[in-house]
């Protein structure tokens, strides 16, 4: 047809002089049409370069990174010497070098690390230790540190000669979620900060979200606008709720936050971000995303401020829920989100260029117009520019895949076309299961992180993808027009599974394929500190069912035991609808607004099971024969706690359905000896996760009462630990539950 056209042209002695122009606009647009894959790497160099100008002094890093291995191996800090090298020494990429320490060693250095900053330096130590000496680095809540096996100072293994260089083959590797402040830190004090941060070093991370503090900010902000500290009582929520009050899901819930909090989460926010630029770290910062105080739709009657329908909060009262959202299209979005931008670079420095912006994340445009929807991509992306003009809008790729139906490929370009190429980072969230860099050309040639979602509500099944996180990175990095530039670890609650955890930190660092059986011999030998047969083939089991799971379901620990009793054996008998059908339809609704599930064919609840119990039960017997071997290891201990009540939660599961099927055929005596089962089963889960104090609620209500200043705070952070707001309606519906079944009898 193009030929066609051009042939119609040259017979025309007029458009002659005009086909050159013509010729040159369709190529201009066919230009633009194209994938931008080709252009990635130039795409997000001037970031890259002049995030690297940000880093602080190599001496400064250095320190940081000794500080690091005095944190984690007081014993042998003068065994190891660090040294910042230029991305030339590296290739133009970020890596570390591990080499013998060619000078005098006695009582002084064996062993030099090399890298491009200090979290390199950091992650050259923790491969070290790894590879050579035999050692563990885990969250000290699953199991911490195994680091018996690293020799003493004077007697490091040695490296082959030319030592080892392990080059980074994409830029970023990032951590967290936006909901992980609420589900795992929220209580946290500076102490276990600096232990994250030190594992986040060790891991390889360099592109971290750094989200306390930030009401502080926003407090500031907001009274510029003649918002009152009673306003934002009413907008924030309290302390263990803030990411759902971030995202605009809910409001005052939990509030209101006091002003020693606000002072404290600002102080806490600026270690943080401190200890982070020191190693050389690139924190991600909140930018505004249009979530707004009540008020400001009196004080700016005639600004384009909505009210948001609700989000599953307590039976729709308003309130709780139903937050106001400020248009993107609206001036006064830009002049408070540059306000914000300016703001955090006041208190905290020029610290980073890369902010996180999430406006739509479920929560879809007004119309799907991509004219309209360009405009609002535009809009809160000037409002990052003009706060910072190297701004880079980072932004979750939940959207995509939580809300499909809207987000077809012209929503999706006309979001991530309408910012200029390179200012724009997208997180493929849940590339571990449904990547959608795959079905998208790349998100059309935007750059994106390769992330592992794992974990949804902190919940701590046993459950991995290892096959995927093995190879997952790898395929996407070396695809056609690939513009993979990261990989990350977007889990919504932290401390559990570590083994996931470990692979997918390295593969920030590998550029072929996790052979993962071979791999796991060497994880047990390090976990444990030494080689078990049994501990092997038991993880062999494991890995094949409980890490291998392939179904493509996103919600796990959905055992009964961990539920509310929502399901209603009357629904089957035709009374009336009880409380308990009306709970279990809201369960549904929440659910499927939140994932796409596979629905089953089953008047019964369904447990989510991926693999064959009867297997894990063999891994499991394995382990306890491994016990005499392994007594006193504590990363042994957290595991077969762990895989003991994985077990005794799936045989729950189903004594709970036998209970069911008894009451369905009317047979009391066999569901009253079920029912017994079922409840003794939950007493014995209840003693074996009190034998290790990692699983212990306590944990948790101590670190919140710690957090506590004054009475005011313990009055206000107590109902939170209690659960008192909910007792009363729990315990109505047990009851209802229970009469129901008594009177059928």
């Amino acid at each position: 047809m193009a030929v066609a056209i051009i042939r119609i042209l040259n017979n025309s002695p007029t458009m002659k002089f005009i086909i050159g122009d013509v010729l040159i606009i369709i190529f201009i647009l066919f230009i633009t049409r194209l994938p931008q894959s080709f252009s990635t790497t130039e795409a997000i160099q001037p970031s890259l370069t002049r995030l690297d100008s940000k880093r602080l002094s190599p001496s400064v890093q250095e320190s940081a990174a000794k500080a690091v291995l005095g944190r984690l191996l007081p014993t042998h800090l003068l065994s190891f010497h660090f040294k910042i090298v230029s991305k030339d020494v590296c290739g133009g990429q970020g890596c570390f070098l591990i080499e013998n320490y060619d000078g005098p060693t006695e009582n002084g250095p064996e062993i030099l690390i090399k890298g491009t900053t200090a979290v390199e330096i950091a992650s050259g130590l923790h491969w070290y230790i790894k590879y050579f000496c035999g050692a563990h680095v885990s969250w000290d809540k699953t199991g911490g540190v195994q680091l018996a096996s690293v020799p003493k100072p004077g007697s490091l293994p040695l490296v082959k000669d030319g030592g080892v260089l392990i080059q980074r083959p994409v830029p970023w590797n990032y951590y967290q979620n936006v909901v992980t402040s609420s589900y795992s830190y929220v209580w946290w004090d500076w102490e276990r900060w600096e232990k994250e941060i030190d594992w986040m070093a060790l891991q390889g991370i360099n592109l971290p979200l750094a989200f306390s503090g930030q009401e502080a900010i926003w407090q500031k902000v907001f009274m510029g606008f003649n918002i009152s500290m009673e306003d934002l009582n009413d907008f924030f929520g309290g302390p263990a709720f803030l990411a759902w009050a971030r995202m605009g899901n809910l409001h005052t819930w939990g509030g209101p936050l006091s002003k020693n909090w606000l002072k404290q989460q600002l102080v806490l926010q600026k270690k943080i971000l401190s200890r982070m630029v020191e190693l050389g770290m690139t924190p991600v910062l909140p930018s505004f995303s249009g979530n707004v105080p009540a008020a400001l739709k009196t004080i700016f009657p005639t600004a384009n401020i909505t009210r948001l329908g609700d989000w599953n909060t307590v039976d729709g009262d308003p309130h709780w829920c139903c937050t106001y959202l400020l248009n993107p299209s609206d001036p006064l979005f830009v002049e408070i989100g540059e306000a914000f931008i300016k703001m955090q670079i006041k208190e905290y420095g020029d610290v980073t260029d890369i902010y996180n912006c999430d406006t739509f994340n479920e929560n879809s445009p007004p119309t799907n117009d991509t004219i309209y929807i360009s405009s609002l991509g535009a809009a809160v992306y000037k409002a990052m520019s003009n706060g910072d003009k190297d701004a880079v809008w980072l932004m979750q790729g939940w959207l995509f895949y939580s809300d499909s139906t809207f987000w077809k490929p012209p929503q999706m370009k006309a979001l991530l076309h309408s910012v200029p190429v390179g200012k724009m980072i997208v997180l493929d969230l849940f590339a571990d299961v449904k990547p959608i860099w795959a079905t998208s050309s790349q998100f059309y040639g935007t750059p994106y992180v390769w992330c592992l979602l794992h974990n949804f509500g902190g919940n701590i099944e046993m459950y991995g993808t290892l096959d995927a996180i093995s190879s997952g990175p790898v395929d996407a990095r070396i695809s056609k027009n690939s513009t993979m530039v990261g990989v990350g670890m977007c889990m919504e609650g932290i401390e559990q599974n570590p083994v996931v955890y470990e692979l997918m930190s390295e593969m920030a660092f590998r550029k072929e394929k996790v052979q993962v059986l071979e791999w796991l011999k060497t994880y047990t030998h390090r976990r444990y500190g030494k080689s078990v047969q049994q501990i092997k083939e038991a993880w062999a089991i494991l890995y094949h069912t409980v890490y291998n799971c392939t179904d493509g379901i996103a919600d796990h620990n959905i055992d009964f035991i961990v539920k509310f009793p929502d399901w209603d054996p009357s629904i089957n008998f035709g009374s009336r609808p009880s409380k308990l059908n009306s709970m279990h339809t809201f369960r549904l609704r929440t659910r499927s607004r939140r994932f796409s599930f596979q629905e089953r064919s089953s008047d019964l609840p369904q447990a989510h099971l991926w693999y064959s119990t009867h297997e894990v039960v063999s891994a499991l017997k394995l382990f306890l024969a491994a016990g005499n071997d392994l007594a006193g290891s504590l990363t042994y201990r957290y595991d077969l706690v762990d895989l003991t009540r994985q077990v005794m939660s799936k045989l729950a599961n189903q004594v709970y359905l036998d209970a069911i099927n008894a009451f369905r055929r009317k047979d009391v005596k066999a569901l009253n000896i079920h029912s017994q089962k079922f409840i003794q089963l939950i007493k014995d889960i209840d003693v074996l996760l009190a034998s290790d104090d990692n699983f212990l609620l306590g944990t948790w209500l101590e670190s919140a009462k710690l957090l506590a200043e004054n009475p005011s705070e313990m009055r206000q952070f107590k109902p939170l630990l209690d659960f008192d707001w909910n007792a009363a309606e729990v315990i109505f519906i047990l009851c209802d539950s229970m009469n129901g079944m008594l009177e059928r009898k």
